[in-house]
């Protein structure tokens, strides 16, 4: 029985080895642009092949938004850019019905919110009214507009920035909002040889011209690869452990996050956390998961569903923190 499942690894691990080649050409084309921030581009392309939005948080002038459209450039697709402001309505983002004096009759006028690659700018500078506007998209795929519903093309992926919640003219997203982005990856200053190669590369001429090298089709395609990618038992028990321990911290020998933690991660960080490990081994060239790829987008995954009691936030503690303790705590398989 072992021998068998030895084999059919070997197969399953050459077959996504040759299907995700592309992975290479895709991180190239990033490189043309984007200098460094590596974890940034892995974070983007997890978002991608796993099919969850991604949701980008640093100060302004860390190129998030460049990596976004390059992404968008590298994939032949519908791109559209929405810039969040506090006046922004829920119409701008989904569109509305307009009367037609031609035809006596009321048009739906899609909004930008129906192309392949969303950018979404800044996406807290604008108020709860729009936010919730984008629940339904964001997690349905579909749009309600007057009494009709409309599907969302496919691929469909909301890539969102937001600045600090400390800076001026921000609001924080609501909690079931921010539950729909699969990662939240936190964006950090470059390092000083990478900032002088930023610096030479925009006073030559600044951003490289990027082609498409890959279709929607085949963006769906490797999707369908991803779900191929193995997951032993082993690591399914770790990703549920590591998630209840966000719940109940006592029963992993972690008695004093009890207090830290408000609220641990729902059933959609789970999930999540599976979908993103086997896109990262995906992204390694490998077919299957090992207990690493779980501890790579760990952070990213559960960051932002760790909800910070008033005593952990008057002790300077952040979901970073509580997320390694329970790394080093939970039995890794």
């Amino acid at each position: 029985m072992e021998t068998n499942q030895t084999v059919d690894i070997r197969e399953l691990n050459e077959r996504i080895e040759r299907q995700s080649s592309f992975v290479d050409a895709l991180v190239m084309g990033m490189d043309k642009n984007i200098v460094g921030q590596k974890h940034l581009v892995e974070a983007l392309l997890i978002g991608l092949l796993a099919d969850g939005h991604v949701l980008l948080e640093g100060v302004p002038g860390l190129a998030k938004t460049l990596a976004i459209k390059t992404l968008a450039s590298l994939i032949d697709a519908d791109f559209s850019r929405i810039q969040f402001t506090p006046d922004l309505l829920p119409a701008d983002v989904l569109g509305t019905m307009i009367y037609s004096q031609k035809t006596e009759d009321f048009n739906i006028r899609k909004g930008p919110i129906f192309a392949n690659f969303v950018l979404a700018d800044e996406i807290n500078r604008a108020p709860a009214k729009v936010q919730s506007a984008l629940l339904e998209a964001m997690q349905e795929k579909q749009v309600s507009i007057s009494e009709n519903t409309y599907e969302l093309p496919n691929p469909f992926l909301v890539l969102a920035t937001q600045n600090p919640i400390e800076q001026e003219g921000t609001y924080p997203l609501p909690e079931a909002q921010v539950d729909r982005f699969m990662l939240k990856v936190v964006v950090n200053y470059p390092k000083k040889e990478e900032e002088r190669l930023i610096m030479r590369q925009n006073m030559n001429g600044g951003n490289a011209a990027i082609s498409p090298i890959l279709k929607p089709e085949d963006i769906i395609n490797a999707r369908k690869v991803v779900k191929d990618v193995y997951m032993d038992e082993k690591i399914e028990k770790y990703i549920v452990d590591i998630v209840f321990a966000t719940r109940n911290p006592e029963e992993y020998g972690l008695k004093e996050l009890k207090s830290q933690i408000a609220f641990g991660g729902s059933p959609r960080a789970t999930i999540n956390l599976g979908l993103a490990s086997r896109a990262y081994a995906f992204i390694k060239r490998r077919g299957y998961v090992v207990p690493e790829d779980v501890r790579a987008v760990c952070y990213d995954v559960l960051r932002h569903r760790i909800g910070l009691s008033y005593e952990a936030e008057a002790n300077n503690v952040s979901s970073e923190e509580i997320i390694s303790e329970i790394l080093n705590a939970v039995e890794v398989p």
